[in-house]
């Protein structure tokens, strides 16, 4: 899922009770753990924490405290079982799951095949407006939970769907349910990793199908830590170890996400020696990070991609002779070097290049900088003379926003202007309304490794994190081509000339590919991040 994904802001550090957060000072023996310790990680302020409806990268690190997948991924991205026993199909539409015994949530109740039932059928009904249910469109059934909207503001504002309970799937007993898709989908197993496919306790229903008010604020999940307490908004969520939890074990007591409103407070809080674990070094720290942190500053492959989106459905952006010059008018490079330190690798293509059948220059001429032709190209095409970005302030994106703004400005001789939004949160809100907000920032790291996840969620007609009101009856077809492919192989080749349909029309500008640029403190140990952007909760302990 997707990322998604500043503003100045005093980089002095939050006060906080060290002793709650279990950052206490130094003189312990470095080679003994505390398993019972308490951690502290920053993270921003999470948009949902329903499973199949939290769909950027704050929220998915608190759920993967909280739930454990189906599937996790080996090193070569191949998915292996983890609450599941076993995930077979011998023609790639019915699949039989059967889960591993001995899971329960964290109020004690048993872990069962309708336990996903339940939450899989909430999470597809178009009325509940969860930003997952796209992933469920595979399912059997799935139409007939959507409603249709005359006015084009959402699937609940229309009339009630037929029936809230997808046809395609089945209980066979308490551990064993069957999944049959509308068609082939060789790759079904791997997007089964997603944490929208999480399930939930008969504790989260007040009826059928219907969550229980301040579920949301609370979840009891199937994860390694509980919650403790509730969701303080803007302030923190806590959780703590789940010792009835009957997979590894994590090597500490617990984990306090303190939110931030900027990168800037959650670094100074780290190099003060009040936060264990920054996930994203500030761009503003980049240069100083290595000596602020010596071998704490920590690199790690990472499957962002990062892009300014266009709202296509307005005018001034309805062409994409505008959208090709203003992604020209943008020196890549540049900005790499001089405001990221090369700590991140310029995009011209749209898939992460950690993937199979991942390409690079996909987007051609599009791609290169060339201001000239830009500015050419953009006159010709009747380009507005005032542009906008709008970039949630939360995530350290004020400088590069900025440069690329005055980038703009200078190449096609218009007014660009940067605006921030408070929080990631904020921006998703707004877009997904279909406020006007300019061009905006957005970010994807993968929910599963597949140039499916890069193609389907971000532009498809009914992609999930498709905000842009991109639409193309060719590019869906080779999307669902792709999907119905009996092999990765013959998948592969339907994605690559869907992803020559997005050069040709560029609803985005591929600007960045990322890598983990993370840092910890003295306290911590074994701190790593995956390519999924979050820090390995199991791995992770306390020896200072």
């Amino acid at each position: 899922m997707p990322v998604s994904r500043r503003m100045t802001w005093s980089a002095a550090a939050l006060a906080v009770v060290l002793a709650a957060t279990g950052c206490t000072g130094g003189g312990e023996d470095p080679s003994t753990s505390d398993a019972d310790a308490v951690i502290r990680i920053g993270i921003a302020e999470p948009q949902h924490m329903i499973p199949s409806n939290a769909t950027e990268s704050a929220g998915a690190q608190v759920l993967a405290a909280l739930y454990t997948p189906l599937v996790r991924f080996d090193e070569n991205k191949k998915p292996f079982e983890v609450a599941a026993e076993s995930i077979e199909s011998a023609d790639n539409i019915l699949w039989t799951v059967k889960l591993k015994g001995g899971y329960t949530f964290h109020n004690g109740e048993a872990v069962t095949a309708d336990s996903y039932i339940n939450a899989w059928n909430h999470a597809a009904y178009g009325p509940n407006g969860n930003g997952g249910a796209y992933f469920f469109g595979q399912i059997e059934g799935y139409d007939d939970l959507q409603s249709t909207d005359p006015d084009g503001e959402g699937p609940q504002k229309g009339p009630d769907p037929k029936t809230r309970k997808l046809t395609g799937l089945k209980k066979v007993d308490d551990l064993t349910f069957t999944i049959a898709l509308s068609g082939s989908f060789a790759e079904f197993e791997s997007v089964l990793g997603y944490h929208v496919f999480a399930p939930l306790p008969n504790a989260a229903w007040a009826s059928d199908g219907v969550l229980k008010e301040g579920f949301e604020d609370a979840p009891i999940g199937n994860g390694p830590f509980k919650m403790k307490g509730s969701w303080q908004h803007d302030s923190r969520i806590e959780v703590e170890r789940y010792d009835a939890h009957p997979g590894p074990k994590p090597k500490v007591g617990g984990v306090v996400f303190q939110i931030y409103q900027q990168l800037t407070a959650d670094y100074a809080d780290l190099t003060a020696g009040n936060n264990d674990v920054t996930r994203q070094v500030p761009t503003e720290a980049l240069s100083s990070a290595a000596a602020d942190l010596g071998d704490r500053f920590k690199k790690s492959p990472l499957s962002s991609f990062q892009f300014l989106a266009f709202p296509t459905f307005q005018p001034e952006f309805a062409k994409a002779e505008v959208r090709k010059a203003i992604s020209m008018a943008i020196d890549r490079d540049e900005l790499v070097k001089t405001v990221f330190k090369d700590s991140q690798t310029s995009a011209r293509s749209f898939v992460s290049p950690l993937l199979a059948g991942a390409r690079p220059d996909t987007c051609g001429e599009a791609c290169q900088f060339d201001p000239a032709k830009a500015k050419a190209a953009y006159q010709a095409a009747g380009g507005p003379a005032r542009l906008q970005i709008s970039y949630n302030g939360d995530g350290g994106h004020k400088e590069w926003i900025e440069a690329t703004c005055n980038q703009i400005s200078n190449n096609l001789g218009v007014d660009c202007t940067s605006t921030p939004e408070t929080r990631f949160a904020d921006l998703l809100t707004k877009v997904g309304a279909k406020t006007p907000v300019g061009m905006f920032r957005m970010a994807w790291s993968m929910d599963y490794p597949s140039m499916q996840n890069y193609l389907g969620p971000l532009y498809t007609t009914e992609g999930s994190s498709n905000y842009y009101g991109f639409s193309n009856a060719e590019f869906d077809r080779l999307v669902k081509e792709g999907e119905r492919a009996p092999n990765q192989e013959e998948a592969i080749k339907k994605y690559q000339e869907a992803e020559q349909i997005l050069a040709r029309e560029m609803p985005v500008i591929p600007l960045r590919f990322g890598q983990n640029n993370f840092g910890h403190s003295t306290r911590v140990s074994n701190v790593e991040m995956d390519p999924f952007g979050q820090v390995d909760l199991l791995k992770i302990e306390v020896t200072g």
